[in-house]
């Protein structure tokens, strides 16, 4: 099973948010417990509770790419770099209620695809990819 499939399954499985999803995925790498994990991701559900905020799958990507210490986490270019692949790969939107439609005319990118491809744009910056 891939990091996808298995942040997928216990997002489902444990009724967790994006971020959180995202975070468990990358579990291995990140030398955290999975309560580390599950507790640094809490507040970013939703689009930081309100869905007027930055999706909770991108910050989980940004999260991953800091905490993995392959990321130069000095300069915000690595933010800057997941940020604009996601928004490519999501539609052009990184906003949790544009991205679920709230307010326009339809959704962009549902949370599965946004889980999906928050892991594939954090991959690169995880030590095994390294």
């Amino acid at each position: 099973m891939d990091r996808a499939e298995k942040a997928l399954e216990v997002k489902h499985q444990m009724g967790i948010n994006c971020c959180q999803a995202v975070l468990l995925a990358y579990k291995d790498e990140l030398n955290k417990t999975e309560e580390e994990l599950l507790r640094l991701g809490s507040g970013f559900g939703g689009g930081m509770g309100c869905m007027e905020g930055s999706c909770g799958a991108l910050i989980g990507a940004v999260m991953v790419a800091s905490l993995s210490g392959n990321a130069d986490t000095h300069k915000t270019r690595t933010s800057s770099d997941i940020l604009h692949q996601f928004r490519e790969a999501c539609g052009g939107e990184t906003i949790c209620g544009r991205l679920k439609g709230i307010g326009t005319v339809g959704p962009v990118c549902a949370c599965d695809d946004c889980v999906k491809n928050a892991i594939r744009i954090a991959e690169p910056y995880c030590r095994s990819a390294s």
